[in-house]
C-alpha cells in the first residue's frame, strides 16, 4: 500500500511539473514576453513539449529491457502529457492562430500537408488517452496493445509536421526525427531478441 500511495505521489509530482513550461509559455505570453510573433512562439512551444513528453513516453521501455530502469508505472502520465501539450498545441492553433476560421482551418486540414500529420498525431493520441484506463484494457481485451502500438505512427506524424513545418531545413526537429526513427526501429525488432536481451539483466 505504502509504494502504491508513493507512485501516486510521484504522478502527481510529475503531472505539476510537467504542466510548468505551459505555465511559464502562457505567463511569458500575458507579459508581452514572447518575441515579435507570440503567437507562433507559443504554439510552437506547445507542440515542441507535446513531442519531448511522447518521446519520454516511448523511452520507457527501451530504458527497462536495456539499463534495467522500470518507469512502467509512470508511462500513462507522461503520454496524458503528451496528449494535454497536443492539445493546448492544437486549441492554440485553432483559436489564436486561424481566430476560429472554419474555411480557412478547413483548407489547411485538407490541403497542407504538415498540417494533415499534425492532425493525424493529435488523433492518435487523443484515442490513445481516451483509452488510457481500466475500462477500456477491459473493454478491448487484446486489442487494446495493438491499438495502442499506434503510439509510434504518431510520433513519426509528430516529428514528420515539425520538421515541415519551417520553410528550411533546421537541426533540432531533424534530430527529434532520429530518435522517433530510432524508438521505432527498436520496437520494430524481433520480440525474442529482446525477451533475450531483458533476461540478461
Amino acid at each position: 500500500m505504502a509504494a502504491r500511495l508513493s507512485a501516486g505521489r510521484v504522478r502527481t509530482l510529475l503531472y505539476a511539473v510537467g504542466l510548468v513550461p505551459a505555465a511559464a509559455t502562457f505567463a511569458m505570453g500575458v507579459a508581452n514576453r514572447l518575441g515579435a510573433d507570440p503567437v507562433n512562439v507559443f504554439e510552437r512551444t506547445l507542440g515542441l513539449w507535446a513531442i519531448r513528453f511522447l518521446i519520454l513516453s516511448l523511452c520507457v521501455t527501451p530504458l527497462r529491457e536495456l539499463a534495467g530502469i522500470n518507469l512502467l508505472r509512470y508511462r500513462r502520465a507522461l503520454g496524458l502529457l503528451a496528449f494535454w501539450y497536443a492539445l493546448f498545441h492544437v486549441t492554440a492553433y485553432v483559436g489564436l492562430d486561424q481566430g476560429f476560421d472554419g474555411a480557412v482551418l478547413l483548407a489547411d486540414i485538407t490541403r497542407r500537408p504538415f498540417v494533415i500529420l499534425g492532425m493525424v498525431a493529435f488523433l492518435i493520441v487523443s484515442v490513445l488517452a481516451a483509452t488510457s484506463n481500466a475500462w477500456s484494457i477491459r473493454r478491448l481485451g487484446r486489442r487494446w496493445g495493438a491499438v495502442h502500438r499506434m503510439v509510434y505512427l504518431a510520433g513519426l506524424c509528430a516529428a514528420v509536421h515539425f520538421i515541415l513545418s519551417f520553410k528550411v531545413l533546421r537541426v533540432e526537429p531533424l534530430l527529434y526525427a532520429v530518435v522517433m526513427a530510432v524508438l521505432l526501429l527498436y520496437r520494430l525488432l524481433p520480440g525474442a531478441v529482446r525477451r533475450r536481451r531483458l533476461a540478461q539483466r
